[in-house]
């Protein structure tokens, strides 16, 4: 039976004088008005307003947002520069689209991007959300080859879109029910040393990890049949997992030796979280591609594919294209967050108080029992957790899904939101913005690792 009120439509100005549901009413219809794939997640707190580095609940409780909007709030909720930018925008611009008009926002946002990503990387298309970013490396790097294979990686994140789900194999479940996926897709272990798939440890490994693409060469698919490459440098969803720097630079030098296009997927890496503006910076390695979003307009929609100018200028007109992507007060916004970036040097920020975090984290828990290993890069930092006495290196390291649910629970119950990863679910990942100051980050580690050893 419909639980709809009766004698008019809410959504009508001719309704009548039906009093609108209040927000906890419509909380507690939550499951019947969105879809499962939305509503089925952690925490669901309902949430008034946000500010800084806190959600502000509806129950009057402020809970300190250590998820950063999943990775994306990296300058705080609502930084007032950025507010500021979006309404100044607002007032002028809402809409183009791009190509019909031109306008200034988004030509200035690519001049100042230039600034910053790594260099040799020179043009830009901009959408709207980190999978609109990947499926554009997959179609530029397929389009300009002329060549069908991409290799991704096991435990690799990408978006949720078709192309985006066929490189995703971070769990199953984003894959279920979705064959057949987009063809000539060939994944490979990475290098997540902590669970070596070859069996080794970091100290004596030879970086079989690499030889797994020589051999996807030898028996799968020959490489001059290979458009692209295409890794996280850090892995997300996977579990915060950071490979050698080596693995990366193999990578590198693998595509140089088979004219093979090399994509990092910088969608959550990127804008300051590891230290530097993008992970690229941080090893050192400079792809052919790069997939940006979340944290370049801090929640506002918008990405980008990042390119090669020689590669970006061969996808000729109606090759590609987009309604929405590289939005006016998007844009706006974008240019606000790189102005705070600079003035608040948050990129040394990240780095600084990155290092002191895990140097906490390591710390106060590397040696508990069921805590398998702490591992970070600036503020993206991975706790992964394993049954007691699997742990050790003749151990099984079996996963402790259970043990995330029961720390997380409990730093909610202290005000402290944060979300898990892993394949298993076993691994959280610490993601505060970048403009905490130094005592909420460590009241954040406080409620952590008590909850961790409660």
């Amino acid at each position: 039976m419909s639980t709809r009120p009766s004698g008019g439509d809410l959504h009508s100005p001719s309704g009548g004088d039906l009093q609108s549901p209040s927000f906890s009413d419509l909380v507690g219809r939550m499951n019947e008005l969105l879809s499962a794939s939305l509503t089925d997640d952690w925490p669901n707190v309902p949430v008034d307003r946000a500010e800084g580095i806190y959600f502000h609940a509806t129950d009057g409780r402020r809970y300190m947002d250590f998820s950063s909007g999943m990775a994306t709030a990296n300058v705080g909720h609502r930084h007032p520069e950025v507010v500021e930018a979006a309404k100044q925008q607002i007032d002028r611009l809402i809409h183009g689209p791009v190509g019909v008009v031109m306008y200034e926002p988004i030509l200035r946002l690519a001049h100042e991007l230039l600034k910053v990503v790594p260099p040799g990387l020179g043009s830009f298309f901009f959408g709207n959300s980190g999978a609109e970013a990947i499926e554009g490396c997959l179609k530029l790097a397929r389009y300009v080859t002329g060549r069908p294979g991409i290799i991704s990686f096991y435990g690799a994140f990408h978006g949720r879109t078709y192309g985006a789900t066929s490189v995703t194999t971070s769990r199953v479940k984003y894959r279920k029910h979705y064959e057949p996926m987009v063809g000539a897709v060939y994944p490979v272990p990475f290098a997540y040393c902590y669970r070596c798939p070859y069996g080794h440890c970091r100290e004596e490994c030879d970086l079989e990890c690499l030889e797994g693409v020589r051999r996807l060469f030898r028996h799968v698919v020959s490489p001059d049949e290979v458009a692209l490459i295409l890794v996280e440098p850090i892995q997300g969803e996977g579990g915060y997992v950071i490979p050698p720097v080596e693995f990366l630079q193999g990578l590198r030098s693998l595509c140089d030796e088979h004219g093979i296009l090399l994509a990092f997927d910088e969608v959550q890496t990127g804008f300051g979280r590891t230290g530097s503006m993008f992970a690229a910076q941080t090893f050192g390695v400079t792809p052919d591609l790069m997939a940006i979003a979340k944290g370049i307009a801090n929640g506002f929609p918008l990405s980008a594919t990042v390119a090669r100018k020689d590669l970006m200028d061969r996808w000729t007109a109606g090759a590609h294209g987009t309604t929405f992507g590289g939005n006016p007060v998007s844009c706006a916004a974008a240019l606000a967050v790189l102005r705070v970036f600079e003035k608040e040097q948050l990129v040394e920020r990240s780095r600084r108080l990155g290092e002191m975090a895990l140097g906490r984290l390591v710390e106060e828990l590397g040696r508990l029992p069921g805590v398998g290993d702490v591992r970070g890069k600036g503020l993206m930092i991975g706790v992964e957790f394993v049954e007691p006495g699997s742990k050790g290196a003749a151990g099984s390291k079996t996963p402790d899904s259970a043990a995330v649910k029961r720390v997380l629970t409990r730093c909610l119950d202290e005000g402290l939101i944060l979300y898990p990863c892993g394949t298993d679910g076993q691994v959280i990942r610490f993601i505060p913005p970048l403009v905490i100051s130094e005592d909420d980050l460590n009241r954040g580690l406080d409620i952590l690792v008590h909850a961790v050893k409660g």
